[in-house]
């Protein structure tokens, strides 16, 4: 309880601290006048109260004028002795409050002055009164001790502030870095969730569009495109569900991988299902990858073959995997109409793989930060012989060979 009380105090305003500072040595100065006295002493009277007092209100201004304040002091006291003979004090409390003041506040210039003037004034008032060594060592190192714990307080508010400011600091960092964390994550879900819907939106759109031709000319044909419609969004929903179950905190995420390189053929075969023919094939030092990497390199396949179903308009689409020492490049071309193949545009080049600006839809946007994040690069542009192609190179640790 007590130091709850203490706790309050010192987070009240500065003025009350420093008038409850005055007020706690007015009490002091006053014991002299009320406890019992020896006869033979010099009489307590008011004049000598009110002129004791006097020398403790600028106490209450100590923060704002500290030299001002210790000068108001030492006049008080300088009247108080050589104008009357009344109780002394064991202590001149106002007088080392002040000092104590200026080696927390003035700067180092006003304390250098003020350690002297206040030398000075010891020698003086010592020479004044009793003028003997014991009464001026005992001055001295009084208010020399008034002095260092002055300097020790600002030294310990300095370093608080200095603690308090690098809290602050890394507090900020700390927000900011988890702020860009929870945007890279957007990001990362946003392109998630652009292949995933856009790659089996595409499908389904392009077998629907042919089922009605295929009941009527080859019905089993027809059938295949159904039941591909149906995988394909299977597929599509359990891969959302496995990606927004990560987001929701009243229950478990499932804990599905992504799909790697070892799910293209299964991806190439729906798309091969309703749309053109797709050659797949891998070259170089063939092994086993990251499960992040693998899963990159999906991606990037599903998107450029998305593009091909929406835009190209393509009879055969050709997917390369080319294992490098230590470099992985994934290119997926098409013998379609290339770059600027339709009013929106559609692909890089002359439109984007989305309608958007030149190389700016959100697919190939996402391919070349899906490569960036992997320290590789994306291009994309007309194919030798016509078409379109998507070339992307991704670093790729080298490991030991695990088949062909």
């Amino acid at each position: 309880m007590i130091r709850a009380w203490g706790d309050r105090l010192w987070a009240a305003d500065p003025r009350r601290r420093d008038l409850g500072l005055a007020l706690l040595v007015q009490a002091a100065v006053t014991i002299p006048f009320v406890v019992p006295r020896d006869p033979r002493d010099s009489p307590a009277t008011w004049t000598a109260y009110l002129l004791t007092s006097l020398g403790t209100v600028p106490l209450v201004w100590r923060r704002r004028a500290p030299v001002l304040v210790l000068f108001g002091v030492v006049a008080a006291g300088s009247v108080y002795g050589l104008a009357l003979d009344g109780p002394g004090q064991p202590l001149p409390y106002a007088g080392l409050i002040a000092v104590y003041t200026i080696a927390l506040y003035s700067s180092e210039r006003v304390r250098t002055v003020m350690a002297v003037v206040v030398t000075v004034l010891v020698f003086a008032s010592v020479a004044l009164n009793t003028r003997t060594a014991r009464e001026l060592l005992f001055a001295l190192f009084v208010f020399a001790a008034a002095f260092a714990l002055g300097r020790l307080q600002a030294t310990r508010q300095a370093y608080t502030q200095a603690v308090e400011d690098r809290a602050a600091q890394l507090e900020r960092a700390n927000r900011i870095e988890a702020e860009q964390a929870a945007a890279r994550e957007r990001a990362r879900i946003a392109r998630e969730m652009h292949d995933i819907l856009s790659h089996a939106v595409s499908i389904m759109i392009v077998q629907a569009e042919a089922g009605p031709v295929a009941v009527r000319k080859a019905p089993a044909r027809a059938e295949a495109a159904f039941e591909a419609i149906a995988e394909t969004g299977r597929d599509a929903m359990a891969q959302l569900r496995t990606m927004l179950g990560v987001l929701r905190t009243d229950e478990p995420a499932p804990r599905a991988p992504q799909p790697g390189i070892d799910a293209l053929p299964a991806l190439l075969e729906r798309v091969r299902a309703g749309g053109p023919a797709v050659s797949y094939q891998r070259t170089g030092a063939v092994r086993e990858l990251p499960a992040a990497l693998e899963a990159t390199v999906h991606r990037v396949v599903q998107e450029a073959l998305t593009n091909v179903v929406k835009h190209a308009r393509a009879s055969s689409v050709d997917v390369h995997l080319e294992y490098g020492e230590r470099e992985l490049t994934v290119t997926v071309s098409d013998d379609g109409r290339g770059p600027g193949g339709d009013a929106g545009g559609s692909q890089a080049g002359g439109g984007s793989a989305d309608g958007g600006p030149a190389g700016g839809g959100h697919g190939l946007i996402g391919i070349r930060e899906r490569a960036a994040a992997h320290g590789g690069t994306a291009s994309f542009g007309a194919g030798p012989g016509g078409g379109f192609t998507v070339g992307v190179r991704l670093a790729a640790a080298p490991a030991e060979v695990v088949g062909a």
